[in-house]
């Protein structure tokens, strides 16, 4: 289905008190080696450490839990916040909109409700599956679950022509597998066959729910995983696919008919509601394939695998045992859970899932004020105004680079909030009798309004991303700043809270995202919004000077729980480039905005960027991040672009070479 403030630590105090412990001739002799020698002051050894200390004692982890961070208990609030708002549109509807998600919080909070509907909401699609009869009645199926959010046999989504960014095309993809990997289907080691053991299992389990006789289980689940290796073994291996190139080939539609006569796909996008002249297909041999399975293979294998990747598709928002047999496969062998999220969660996931830009609408109105939106957009608007001085004064571009860098920031657009444009809101009512009925009916919907974006001048219709998840994100392929509507609110962004905190959380954060469309991803997309590369080779030559020195900066940096290890200083390199761009930026646009800052909101600046980071992890969730996260730990990610910052110094009196400063020549500047 389709990241008051705390008080600084004492290490003087500390200190004192184990020299009393010691003996009076100890305590002399560090007397006068302080004399000669200062101590360092806690801002200056260890920024993030000194600004959270009272965060990371109150915050212990609870047991069973890996991780707990002021960014992650923020995102649990705007969790909570969607409840509340569901519950009052359960409760008291404001509007059509409130209404169908109301009825659909209802229907799937009440759980005796979903026992009783068993498995009567995917009944329609069962027996249209069940009504195949020839191979030409397969195509009409495949479309029609296709139509309302069950993919099976191939993938067909929009996004982005490569060759005009201003729209979005369909594309037709590989999938229609149960496994997340094609390989799964064809390795052979004791491990993915012991896999395939547990899957056959739970393939067998939906379609005894779906209908299967008990004396045709093994011959039907045998069916299932014979067509599911068919498509594995003509499908590519995901780690070709990480180029968006590679799934990328334009063609006309209006030859797919008499291509792909038994897959009927030229009636398969009709049936999508799509009239664009052109779709992406960039493996026609996979393609070809199932238009040949479709012909050879028998209709009661199809029939089948289609309502297995029903019963699949729809089982966590139908009755227990649905749920059950899902959970054990999906949940606790190929996830690791030990156990399911609470049903109040499990609800929530299924409608931003299904239903999530309703909600955004109405989470948007509930919970930002209008004059935050617009202190948001200021804000944003400023940071890129220090965008452009920054490119102004950069010394490591060429000029040719730079006015290109400048035309592509002019036309940079900021949005805040939701987007642009509203989507059609028509839904038949949804009513509170079915939970499953309601997730067809909601994902039906959100499936006919992904269509729309296909189309000419479409890109812009909408975001990739909910309004109510918190989250800034750089649009590279439109130009654009995104901030949703969850970020406008405390720990990032506090309307209630002085400027300087607001650039030094909000502002950095946005000057990270902004960053990205100027740095070695970003010179990909110009400012026509074409695929160019506008960089020379010495400016790509400078840039990777710049992440190397920062690649060695944080290799360095000992990993916070873990002995003997470093930092991925490579791993973790683009994001922190785009952290110290941030920082800077923010901080060109605070001075510049509010020159007679004092010291004490200079010094705030910087806490409110050192407070977003706090955060506690186990031993094995540091393993796990310092293994594949592309983000440094938040210690690192709150010194580290503080270290290379004069004006960090000044306002916390720190000197050249202590832990928090770097000598002025090794210090790297991005934008300043």
């Amino acid at each position: 289905m389709p990241s008051p403030r705390p008080a600084l630590g004492r290490p003087t105090l500390i200190a004192f008190a184990l020299v009393i412990a010691l003996g009076a001739p100890q305590a002399e002799a560090q007397r006068k080696k302080r004399a000669t020698a200062p101590a360092v002051s806690a801002q200056c050894t260890d920024f993030y450490t000194a600004t959270n200390a009272d965060w990371l004692k109150n915050n212990s982890l609870p047991a069973g839990i890996g991780s707990v961070s002021v960014l992650g208990a923020f995102r649990e609030r705007t969790l909570e916040q969607q409840r509340a708002l569901l519950d009052g549109a359960m409760k008291a509807p404001q509007g059509n909109v409130q209404k169908l998600l109301g009825d659909f919080w209802a229907s799937g909070l009440d759980e005796a409700a979903v026992e009783a509907d068993g498995s009567r909401p995917i009944a329609p699609l069962l027996d249209r599956i069940n009504a195949i009869k020839k191979p030409k009645d397969v195509a009409p199926a495949i479309a029609a679950l296709h139509q309302v959010g069950v993919p099976v046999t191939f993938n067909f989504s929009p996004d982005v022509d490569l060759q005009a960014l201003d729209r979005h095309i369909g594309y037709f993809m590989q999938g229609g597998l149960g496994l997340p990997d094609p390989a799964y289907y064809t390795r052979t080691d004791a491990d993915t066959r012991e896999l395939l053991g547990r899957y056959r299992t739970y393939v067998k389990q939906v379609l005894a729910l779906t209908g299967t006789p008990a004396n045709k289980l093994d011959a039907e689940s045998a069916l299932v995983i014979d067509l599911e290796t068919k498509l594995a073994q003509v499908s590519k291996p995901l780690v070709d696919l990480r180029s968006p190139f590679a799934n990328y080939a334009p063609v006309p539609t209006k030859d797919l008919g008499k291509q792909y006569r038994n897959l009927q796909l030229d009636a398969f996008l009709k049936v999508q509601g799509v009239t664009d002249d052109t779709v992406s297909m960039a493996d026609p041999a996979l393609f070809t394939r199932l238009d040949s399975l479709v012909g050879s293979l028998k209709p009661d294998q199809w029939k089948a695998y289609l309502r297995w990747r029903v019963g699949d598709a729809m089982a966590p928002y139908l009755a227990k045992p649905f749920r059950d047999a899902e959970f054990e496969f999906r949940g606790r062998v190929l996830r690791g859970e030990a156990a399911p999220a609470p049903r109040w969660r499990q609800v929530l996931d299924a409608i931003n899932l299904a239903a999530g830009p309703m909600l955004g609408k109405e989470y948007a109105e509930r919970y930002v004020p209008s004059e935050h939106k617009r202190r948001a957009e200021q804000i944003a608007g400023q940071v890129r105004d220090a965008l452009g001085r920054g490119i102004e004064r950069n010394t490591w571009l060429s000029e040719a680079a730079k006015a290109e860098a400048k035309a592509k920031l002019d036309k940079l657009k900021i949005e805040v909030g939701t987007p642009r444009r509203d989507l059609d809101y028509s839904v038949q009512p949804m009513g509170r009798g079915s939970f499953g009925g309601n997730m067809l009916i909601a994902s039906t919907w959100r499936h006919r309004e992904e269509m729309k974006r296909i189309g000419k001048g479409n890109a812009d219709r909408r975001w990739d991303v909910l309004p109510q998840q918190p989250a800034l994100a750089y649009d590279l392929a439109q130009n654009r700043l995104i901030v949703t509507a969850a970020v406008l609110q405390e720990e990032i962004f506090d309307a209630k809270q002085p400027a300087a905190v607001q650039y030094g959380a909000f502002g950095a954060l946005v000057g990270h995202e902004l960053s990205r469309g100027f740095d070695g991803k970003g010179r990909m997309v110009d400012a026509k919004g074409q695929l160019r590369d506008w960089w020379s080779a010495a400016d790509v030559a400078a840039w990777n000077t710049l992440g190397s020195r920062v690649a060695t900066q944080y290799g360095a940096y000992a990993y916070p729980g873990l002995k003997n290890i470093k930092v991925n200083g490579t791993l973790t390199q683009d994001e922190n480039l785009a952290d110290l761009a941030g920082v800077e930026l923010a901080w060109d646009a605070f001075t510049t905005a509010e020159p007679q800052a004092n010291a004490a909101a200079r010094q705030s600046f910087y806490k409110a960027w050192a407070t977003l980071w706090a955060q506690n992890l186990s031993e094995t969730e540091a393993a796990q991040r310092a293994a594949v996260d592309v983000h440094a730990p938040g210690q690192w990610r709150a010194n580290g672009p503080l270290t290379q910052q004069p004006a960090f110094a000044q306002a916390f009196t720190c000197k050249a070479g202590q832990p928090m400063q770097a000598k002025e020549a090794d210090q790297v500047r991005i934008w300043r």
